[in-house]
């Protein structure tokens, strides 16, 4: 029996949809409470643009669920291990399971298993719901949840160099010829890199080159000076269409595959894509951090449950569960910075709390 890894069906399976269950079970709490709060400081905003109502509501929180499911989902499969755990300790079946001689490792089998399959559908959850929704959300919310953009590649605060001036857009959409900015602002600078005039339009269209501007207004910064412009006038002539893919790749609204595409023409061009590859490879190793909460919440499993120490080891397999959350985002921010590698950032943590979780396993298994 101690060769076998899933010594038993039966007890796999009993392990296996308890912890299952307890998973969707906490997820669904988590989503429920965090949604509902999330859309009491939202629903100001988004019944605030005319003609919305309890449809966009809807809307809003569809757009929403799946961002907070990819979110806490490894913290549901941290909180279900330790509730599984610690039923199993109170009923002493870990004491039988130990008895019948199964190791730390064979009485964990089941779970792994379940936070292996939950990592799966994870992967894929994130790679065709998540970014599409994120990707919708950031636009719609970039024109203040009014007419929904039908273009899923819309990207928002769009800023863009035009020689020694500077180009921002609310919105821009569409790809090539196509392309259309919208609540775009213009900002001519002087060599000493001060703002001397400000153009804005409501829209602007490629004009090859520059940028006509559908109603251009603006204003003398110095003198503060109204100024007035010719419908369809040209601005930004050396502002390219393809400088929005280079400066304003979105890591959350891309899958792996287009955000690959993204990196690199950003490389291509010159441009710093550290931060960009730290998330492409955090796109694999975030998923692969609910395998990693059996391990660092199977410290509830072990140890007497009347020696009144079941409490302390819940605490403790939650404490190393959220460390590892605080050191993920910890060192993801750093590997945005370019003090780590992007390989290092995004899979050190996971290794390190792996290494950890063995420990503890080894050391605290009675």
């Amino acid at each position: 029996m101690q060769l076998e890894f899933f010594p038993s069906r039966t007890i796999t399976l009993y392990i296996g949809r308890m912890f299952a269950v307890r998973i969707i079970a906490v997820l669904l709490m988590l989503v429920l409470v965090l949604q509902m709060l999330d859309l009491l400081s939202e629903s100001g905003r988004i019944l605030a643009a005319p003609g919305n109502g309890q449809g966009e509501l809807l809307t809003y929180v569809g757009l929403r669920v799946p961002q907070l499911i990819s979110r806490f989902l490894p913290y549901s499969v941290l909180l279900a291990t330790i509730i599984t755990l610690m039923t199993l300790n109170q009923n002493s079946e870990v004491i039988a399971l130990k008895s019948a001689g199964l190791s730390a490792h064979q009485v964990l089998a089941p779970l792994f298993l379940v936070a292996a399959l939950t990592s799966l559908v994870t992967f894929v959850f994130n790679e065709r719901v998540v970014v599409r929704s994120s990707a919708t959300l950031k636009a719609w919310q970039a024109v203040d949840y009014k007419a929904i953009p039908r273009d899923s590649a819309v990207k928002s605060n769009v800023w863009l160099q035009d020689g020694s001036n500077l180009l921002y857009a609310r919105a821009v959409s569409g790809q090539g010829a196509e392309t259309r900015m919208t609540d775009v602002s213009w900002y001519r600078r002087d060599p000493a890199g001060m703002v001397t005039e400000i153009v804005r339009s409501p829209e602007a269209t490629l004009a090859r080159p520059g940028w006509h501007f559908s109603k251009p207004g603006g204003f003398d910064v110095q003198s503060a000076r109204r100024l007035t412009y010719a419908a369809g006038q040209v601005f930004a002539k050396s502002v390219d269409p393809a400088q929005v893919v280079i400066r304003k790749a979105d890591a959350d609204g891309e899958s792996i595959g287009q955000l690959s595409q993204s990196i690199e023409a950003i490389r291509s061009a010159g441009y710093r894509t550290s931060e960009l590859e730290g998330k492409w490879w955090h796109k694999l190793s975030g998923p692969l951090s609910a395998l990693l909460m059996p391990l660092l919440g199977a410290v509830a499993a072990f140890g007497l449950a009347r020696s009144g120490m079941l409490f302390v080891r819940a605490v403790i397999g939650m404490a190393l569960g959220f460390a590892y959350f605080v050191v993920d985002n910890a060192a993801l921010a750093m590997g945005n910075f370019g003090g780590y590698p992007p390989l290092l950032a995004a899979w050190a943590p996971f290794f390190l709390f792996l290494l950890i979780g063995e420990t503890v396993l080894v050391r605290t298994e009675e």
